[in-house]
Order: C-alpha cells, then sequence, then structure tokens
C-alpha cells in the first residue's frame, strides 16, 4: 500500500485522504521512511532549509499553553525580560549570518505585540537587513494584519504561527486563544504578502489522529514551512509529566508529514536532544529543514554540527 501511495502522490501528484493517512500509522516504518524520503527528492530535490531564532522578549506570557515555560501561569523560574534591545539582537543576527545560516526570526513572548513594541521590533528588522545577508523571519503571536503590513515593510518575509496540534485536541492544551484565532492570523499574515511557516508539537497527549487532521490543516493553509516540535516536559507546567515519544513514533509522525505534504520544508525544532541521535533519523523519514542553535528556553544543537549534517546527507542550502 506505501508503495501504490507513494507512486500516485510522485507521478500524478496525487494527495492522500484522510483514510489512507491513518492506515500508513501501522505500516512497516522502514518502507514508509523510504518512500517518506522518495517522495521528499521528487518534490523538494536535496533542497535544505536552516534558520534561526532569538528570545526577543521572554516569559510573562498572558496565554495558558499547557506546555509552555513562559506562561505566566506556572512557575518555571525562566529568565524574564522585556523586549530586546536592536544592538543585541543584532549581534546575534550577524553571528547567524556569518555562520552561513539562512533566516533568522525574533521571536517574542506573549498574546501579541502592542503597536509600540511592533514598531520598535520593526527598526530592529530595518538595521538587520541593511547590515545582514540574512532572511528575516518573526514570531509574535496573534498580530493583525497593519502589523503584517509593518513587518513586511521593515523586511520580514516570513511569519510563524504553529497550529501546535489538531483543532479537536487544541482545547485541551490552550483556552486563552482559540484554534481559529490562530487560522485568522495565518490568513492575515498571508494576506499582507508574508510566507507562512507553521507546525506543531508531538508529545501533548494527542492522538495519531490529531496529528494527521493538524498535517491535513496545514495542507488546506498551503503551508509550506512546517516545524516539527516534541515536547520537552518543563517542570511545574501542567505536561510536566508527559512520557516523551520513541525516536520510532517522531520518525512515523514525520513520514506520514511529507506523504500529506509533499512539498514543505519538514523542519525539525524543539526536543532534537530528546533523542540520543538528536533527531538525525528523522532526515531519512522525510525532513529537510531545521532551526539549528538554542530554543527559547532550552538548549538546541550546534551550528557545525548541523552543517555536518547536511553535507553527510547530501543537503544543499
Amino acid at each position: 500500500m506505501i508503495k501504490k501511495l507513494a507512486d500516485k502522490i510522485i507521478n500524478e501528484n496525487y494527495h492522500i485522504n484522510k483514510q489512507e493517512a491513518l492506515k500508513l500509522i501501522n505500516e512497516n516504518l522502514k518502507d514508509l521512511a523510504f518512500y517518506a524520503d522518495k517522495i521528499k527528492e521528487k518534490f523538494c530535490g536535496k533542497n535544505f532549509d536552516i534558520c534561526s531564532i532569538i528570545n526577543g522578549k521572554s516569559g510573562k506570557c498572558t496565554e495558558n499553553c499547557k506546555y509552555c515555560a513562559q506562561s505566566a501561569y506556572y512557575k518555571t523560574n525562566i529568565k524574564e525580560y522585556p523586549l530586546l534591545k536592536t544592538e543585541q539582537i543584532f549581534k546575534e543576527a550577524k553571528h547567524n549570518a556569518d555562520k552561513k545560516v539562512k533566516r533568522f526570526a525574533i521571536v517574542t513572548s506573549g498574546k501579541k505585540l502592542t503597536d509600540e513594541e511592533t514598531d520598535k521590533v520593526c527598526q530592529t528588522y530595518k538595521t538587520i537587513k541593511e547590515n545582514c545577508s540574512i532572511s528575516l523571519c518573526a514570531s509574535m503571536g496573534l498580530l493583525s494584519y497593519e502589523q503584517f503590513l509593518k513587518l513586511k515593510a521593515a523586511g520580514v518575509t516570513r511569519y510563524h504561527c504553529n497550529l501546535e496540534t489538531s483543532r479537536n485536541f487544541f482545547p485541551n492544551i490552550c483556552t486563552t486563544h482559540t484554534y481559529d484565532d490562530k487560522i485568522k492570523t495565518i490568513i492575515a499574515a498571508k494576506k499582507a504578502g508574508l510566507e507562512i511557516c507553521s507546525g506543531g508539537i508531538f508529545g501533548l497527549g494527542e492522538t495519531f489522529e490529531d496529528r494527521i487532521d493538524m498535517f491535513f490543516d496545514l495542507y488546506n493553509l498551503d503551508i509550506k514551512s512546517v516545524p516539527i516540535n516534541v515536547l520537552n516536559p518543563i517542570k511545574n507546567t501542567p505536561l510536566q509529566d508527559n512520557k516523551i515519544l520513541s525516536q520510532e513514533e517522531i520518525n512515523i509522525t514525520v513520514a506520514i508529514a511529507r506523504f500529506i505534504l509533499p512539498n514543505a520544508f519538514l523542519r525539525l525544532a524543539g526536543g532534537r536532544l530528546l533523542f540520543k541521535d538528536k533527531g538525525i533519523s528523522m532526515f531519512s523519514c522525510g525532513a529537510n529543514a531545521t532551526i539549528t542553535g538554542d530554543m527559547l528556553t532550552t538548549s538546541g544543537t550546534l551550528i557545525e554540527d548541523d552543517f555536518n549534517t547536511i553535507k553527510q546527507f547530501g543537503f544543499k542550502l
């Protein structure tokens, strides 16, 4: 069945349906990974996208996302600070540009930036654009269309807003904003002329069906950059006792994502260091992008190690 589906996707531009995707869950992982990689090579070639992020504003978030160390609802003892100054952010952007990282994103905590904060961060983006050869991304919550226009004018080309999980499971994870709030944000950013980066976190307690439902929503939204996060249970959050996903389960998840999203960049993000191989086996299951360096409140991979992996797999930036 896997080969037949892959052949239809590769040769006929067929898009699988939910029932077909559900059947993939219990198929042999070796075969699933092999054909997921075939689909990736057909639609993406050896192209690889690498980006980095900076925690531009940390903690005191008004939202109650159960996985998040930055929520004001939970006492996680993270470092809290307001929007960083341009000089601090520019220094990090230049460091990544000098290391040949292709994209750089400022990520801020909170439901959304104020208009004043938006103006400040736009000035920072303008400084980076004028002095660095690096593509600019942003992740700043549920912004308005007018705020997105300002970001676009400042040089931002891609906006990040994770769906996080399925519409059905989302209320179990967050009640201070809705799944539809996420969708509206994505649509507003697209209307402003920005590319979209949107994915999810796996290991929240969701089912495989939830993951598949989310992938289909991403397909329907025409998302081409899809972060793959694995929950790193944070002490004193409601999900602190969640069991970490096995390597096999996340590999199956990535492979199924490739069957549903044949031409997307499937981007390894948070949680890579939870696995002995730092998630490298996911690049044999259809993944072809990564966030390099540290995450927001957890450690990440070294830029040098990721470039060695890119070379090992024969990818090209």
